[in-house]
């Protein structure tokens, strides 16, 4: 058989995976009414996010966009160019159920101090403001929406895809594993799920995290001359505990960018912005007021082969985009800082993969 008739084959025959899926902290999926609720179409995003990574690397980290759109459309399909390009790609959960987690079940996880405010505050309000609120009648962190995937919920879910594109799937499914979360607040830990299947084994994608700084796309795990930029927790029992460590942490890293004592909005970009953007009560006159900037410093809540819960952090390194007329001197400074911060953290250290 001729290379080109061995391809035509394998675009021809499907492959299918079969695979456990485990939320490992609650989970703030939202359907029609923003209940938390299992829904396929959060996953197909997610698989759709790491396939980008896993192209990448299989590419020599190339910067071809169009390639890569062209490669992301006939597979996963695209609905805007008017072409009714389908996806190849087949999703199926065995339950399609509210979450089990309720508004009134809602348990705050702890306080902890905010040197900003004056004042101690709720860990899980810190970490999921938008999906959790905070209920003035009661006094407490409560849930937005009637209900939230529990952690501990489990859905078998299933997948069919063309045999020639198994490799990257494959691939994107073993960084879900590793990295992946799902819902609201999800790079701050929230959703962090497990797949319980035959995955492929592996090396993480890695590549020096300035170099990354070429494309405002999250593409490699970065990497500098210590090592790769994972990060990991003591263990801790249950993920209540856990999440409180995260924004503990996280209130930690971000206060250290102290802001100048001026009115806001301030009127230069200040080193703080480049890690997240907008920041509350601290915007800027540089940038338009509903700016957008993700934190590219993402948390993972992970079980080990112990049975006890680790904190997984990771910087997935990318410029800013256009609009916000990235510094990358001032970029470079700030996420330097921040790595030499986590390699100092006491109860965290750098993982060794």
């Amino acid at each position: 058989m001729t290379a080109q008739a061995m391809t035509k084959s394998l675009q021809g025959r499907m492959e299918t995976r079969q695979f456990t899926i485990r939320f490992v902290t609650p989970a703030f999926l939202g359907n029609a009414e923003q209940d938390g609720q299992w829904r396929a179409p959060p996953f197909k995003h997610l698989l759709r996010e790491w396939w980008r990574v896993a192209w990448a690397e299989a590419n020599g980290f190339s910067n071809d966009y169009r390639s890569l759109r062209e490669q992301e459309g006939a597979l996963f399909g695209t609905a805007a160019d008017g072409s009714g390009n389908r996806s190849r790609v087949r999703l199926r959960l065995d339950k399609w159920s509210t979450g089990k987690l309720r508004r009134s079940e809602w348990n705050e996880i702890g306080k902890v101090s905010h040197p900003e405010v004056g004042r101690s505050v709720g860990a899980d309000l810190y970490l999921g403001f938008g999906p959790l609120t905070y209920d003035r009648q009661s006094r407490r962190t409560a849930l937005k929406t009637n209900a939230a995937i529990q952690a501990g919920e489990q859905a078998t879910l299933r997948l069919a895809f063309p045999a020639v594109d198994a490799e990257l799937l494959d691939r994107a499914l073993f960084l879900i594993d590793a990295f992946g979360a799902l819902g609201g607040r999800s790079r701050n830990g929230w959703g962090s799920l497990s797949l319980a299947g035959d995955l492929s084994d592996g090396k993480y994608p890695l590549r020096d995290w300035r170099e990354c700084l070429d494309r405002d796309w999250p593409h490699a795990i970065g990497k500098d001359g210590k090592g790769v930029l994972i990060w990991q927790t003591d263990p801790f029992d249950d993920w209540q505990q856990l999440m409180r460590r995260l924004a503990e942490i996280k209130i930690d890293l971000r206060t250290r960018f102290r802001f100048p004592k001026e009115k806001p909005p301030h009127r230069q970009v200040e080193d703080r912005h480049w890690l997240a953007y907008p920041v509350t009560n601290h915007g800027t006159k540089r940038w338009d007021r509903n700016a957008r900037l993700p934190n590219s410093l993402r948390f993972k809540v992970v079980q080990g082969e112990d049975g006890r819960l680790y904190g997984r952090i990771f910087h997935l390194p990318c410029r800013p985009p256009r609009q916000f007329q990235p510094d990358l001197g001032a970029i470079e400074e700030v996420w330097s800082q921040v790595h030499a911060y986590l390699d100092e953290a006491k109860r965290v250290k750098r993982s060794q993969s």
